[in-house]
């Protein structure tokens, strides 16, 4: 036989789709801590859609592709009087939850947001029970959106903890869309033969770059993308369900799968050596870790490894604010991944280019003493020079305990000490915040503080009534579970 003929053998599912599958498909969610934190991250989620719907640039993005369309029990987008079909309302909710960086977050080998699957997760079961309702069946119950919260963190996040794909080049909404795959396919009513497919095609389809993150390229697309991930797992989860074959060797196969095409270092004829090739890494099974571990942002809209150096500022600004034309330096120490993603010099050229800058993330609570979605925007940075006088005077240095203790399981912080220093020797102390205060180790801290925020966040949106309607639904587990997923989502309909 000739060498160059491909066997023809089909093989079975990778290994990696068929744990995914047998997860979402038969593991039951019993765990109360998971449940109690994926209702506080619900409330947490939607209001941060609330609160960017104050943004124009965000709300240009809604509604239907095509004008005047009518979809019998349409997915309604919170916030807005939007009824679209589930791809695109997974795409708009999905888009409001993370266009001010503000949801919650998980941090590992690969960074995330797992609650930007809940686009998906909505839109599919608003439809879904509203659909149930008019075939004269059962709704379906907030529970189950809850539950599919849960495993979509943890596909994520489990996936996450070992797996770097941003050393790729790959952004991490690749597992947005995987996490969304499986669990919408799971409430569509997927058999393991569909789910299993779907997975396939999450991996199998385009994957982002992650240029628009990163200097000199940092742009707005980072505040959409996760929609759009979100989204296209809707998709492929209906494509699968109307009977699309899968892929089964999608991540091994050699030369054409995605461990050797995108998770693996090449050369240049593309041939790869034993040493180049990298396959996923797994710490432990799937179950209900994530969920009980996120990380939420209660005090600022940053991204999350400068949570704790705007903590830091704030800290420090009232010792500061009447010296800030005496400072020669500021000495910011921080985390490896921070360095690698998140600092910058020079001209910073948009909001979504500012948010993702520890200097200037630092410079504005040292002036102002906090840190708001309005203060990345272009007026304000015009407005107040100073903050790029001190940004021009910040040192960025990693510790190697800080580095190290980000990774360790027991540990997780995300370490950042401040040090301002005046032109006539003197300084203030190091302010080191290791842990945020959405930490799973202040949630008693914390959690007050996320329901105060959540109801900032309704305030924007709705009336008092309406506010305290939703609010009182959402701090009661058992009857926040019991509620139809429509009649909940009627709530937040204008």
């Amino acid at each position: 036989m000739s060498a160059n003929v491909d066997l023809n053998n089909r093989p079975d599912y990778d290994r990696v789709l068929q744990d995914i599958a047998d997860y979402v498909l038969n593991y039951q969610v019993g765990s109360a801590p998971a449940l109690d934190t994926a209702r506080n991250c619900l409330m947490d989620t939607l209001g941060c859609g609330l609160l960017a719907l104050r943004f124009p640039e965000c709300t240009k993005h809604l509604g239907p592709l095509v004008e005047g369309t009518v979809v019998p029990y349409g997915a309604r987008v919170p916030g807005t009087s939007y009824r679209l079909d589930p791809v695109k309302a997974a795409w708009d909710i999905g888009c409001i939850v993370r266009w001010l960086d503000f949801n919650d977050t998980w941090l590992a080998a690969e960074w995330g947001h797992p609650s930007d699957n809940l686009g998906g997760i909505l839109a599919v079961a608003d439809h879904l029970s509203q659909k149930r309702v008019a075939n004269g069946e059962a709704p379906l119950n907030m529970r189950a959106v809850l539950e599919a919260m849960v495993m979509a963190h943890e596909i994520q996040g489990v996936i996450a903890l070992e797996n770097s794909f941003n050393r790729v080049g790959l952004d991490h909404v690749l597992l947005v869309k995987v996490a969304s795959t499986a669990v919408c396919a799971r409430l569509m009513g997927a058999n393991r033969e569909q789910m299993l497919s779907a997975l396939s095609h999450a991996f199998v389809d385009g994957q982002a770059l992650r240029t628009y993150r990163h200097a000199p390229n940092a742009g707005s697309r980072k505040s959409w993308a996760a929609g759009d991930a979100s989204s296209r797992g809707v998709r492929l989860a209906d494509i699968a369900l109307r009977g699309e074959m899968g892929i089964p060797g999608v991540l091994t196969a050699p030369q054409w799968g995605f461990y050797d095409v995108l998770f693996s270092h090449t050369n240049k004829d593309l041939a790869l050596k034993p040493e180049d090739k990298r396959a996923f890494s797994f710490s432990q099974p799937f179950a209900s870790y994530v969920m009980e571990n996120v990380l939420f942002k209660i005090s600022f809209p940053a991204e999350f490894h400068a949570q704790t150096a705007c903590e830091a500022a704030v800290t420090l600004h009232p010792l500061v604010r009447n010296r800030l034309h005496e400072v020669e330096r500021i000495v910011i120490t921080t985390h490896e991944s921070a360095i690698r993603i998140i600092s910058k010099v020079g001209k910073l050229a948009n909001a979504a280019d500012r948010d993702h800058c520890i200097q200037y993330m630092t410079a504005v609570p040292l002036i102002f003493g906090d840190l708001v979605a309005e203060q990345y925007e272009d007026e304000f940075h015009a407005a107040h020079p100073l903050i790029d006088r001190l940004r021009e005077k910040m040192e960025v240095v990693e510790d190697p305990r800080f580095t190290r203790e980000y990774l360790e399981a027991d540990k997780r912080s995300i370490a950042n000490a401040v040090q301002v220093f005046f032109n006539d020797g003197s300084s203030t102390e190091q302010v080191v915040v290791e842990y945020p205060i959405g930490h799973r180790r202040r949630r008693a801290e914390g959690i007050p503080l996320l329901e105060e925020k959540f109801k900032a966040n309704l305030a924007t949106r709705f009336a008092g009534q309406r506010v305290n309607e939703i609010f009182a639904l959402c701090k009661d587990q058992a009857a926040l579970e019991a509620t139809a997923v429509h009649r909940f989502v009627d709530l937040f309909v204008i």
